[in-house]
C-alpha cells in the first residue's frame, strides 16, 4: 500500500493509517532527509528481526540506527549526555545526520546483541517525524540501498514501489529523495569523529 503525503504538511489521516500499520508490527518504507529508509517500530523485536533478513542479515550483525522526534526521547536509549555532546546533538539536530551514542542497558536486550553503542537520527523531514510522534515510540531504520552498482539508492517513490510493494506493509511517497546518504559522526568517546562525510557538514 501506498500513501502520498505532502512533505510539507502532511495530512494527519495518512498518518494515521501509516502508524496503525507500524503499531501492528508492520514494515515501512519512508522519505527522510537524505536518502529513502525502511524501519519498523522499536517496540516489535520480530519486526526487527525481519527488517534484517530483508537486509540479508542477522539481527546481531545489523547496524540499524533509531529515528527520535526530538532529543528528549534519548534518555530511555542512551547513557547519560554531557553537556557540550548535548550542545553539538542540538545544534545540528533535526539536520541529516546519525551521531553514535554510548547505549543504555536496555539497547542489547533490544537488538540481542552486545552492542555497546546506538545510532540516533532526528530527521530534518516533516513526514517522519509526524509519523514518530503519533506513533510514540522511536523507530528502528536504515538507509534503503539499490541493488544498481552506479546508483546507491532509488530515489523515485514510484521504482521503490515498484522493487518493495510486495515485501513491505507500506509505502510512504514524500516526492523524490536524495542520493547522498547522513552525515555519520560518533561521540561515544567524548569527542566527534566523523566515520562517514555524507550530506550534513557538522557544526560544533
Amino acid at each position: 500500500m501506498i500513501f502520498i503525503v505532502h512533505p510539507d504538511n502532511p495530512d494527519a489521516r495518512k498518518i494515521s493509517l501509516i502508524v496503525d500499520i507500524l503499531k501492528k508490527g508492520g514494515i515501512i518504507i519512508y522519505p527522510t532527509d537524505t536518502v529513502y529508509a525502511i524501519g519498523c517500530s522499536l517496540n516489535f523485536k520480530r519486526s526487527i528481526e525481519k527488517l534484517a533478513q530483508l537486509k540479508g542479515l542477522k539481527t546481531k550483525k545489523t547496524n540499524f540506527s533509531v529515528i527520535f522526534h526530538d532529543l528528549s526521547e534519548l534518555t530511555n536509549y542512551t547513557k547519560p549526555i554531557d553537556r557540550s555532546t548535548f550542545k553539538l546533538l542540538n545544534k545540528n539536530l533535526p539536520g541529516p545526520f546519525t551521531f553514535i551514542l554510548n547505549a543504555s542497558n536496555q539497547v542489547p536486550k533490544l537488538f540481542d546483541t552486545n552492542k555497546k553503542t546506538i545510532g540516533i537520527r532526528i530527521p530534518d523531514n516533516n513526514i517522519v517525524l509526524a509519523i514518530v510522534e503519533a506513533l510514540g515510540t522511536p523507530l528502528v531504520t536504515t538507509s534503503l540501498h539499490d541493488e544498481d552498482e552506479i546508483i546507491e539508492y532509488t530515489t523515485d517513490p514510484y521504482l521503490i514501489e515498484e522493487k518493495w510493494a510486495n515485501k513491505v506493509d507500506g509505502i510512504v511517497d514524500g516526492g523524490y529523495g536524495k542520493n547522498e546518504p547522513s552525515t555519520v559522526v560518533d561521540l561515544s568517546a567524548g569527542y566527534p569523529e566523523i566515520l562517514r562525510q555524507g550530506i550534513g557538514e557538522l557544526m560544533e
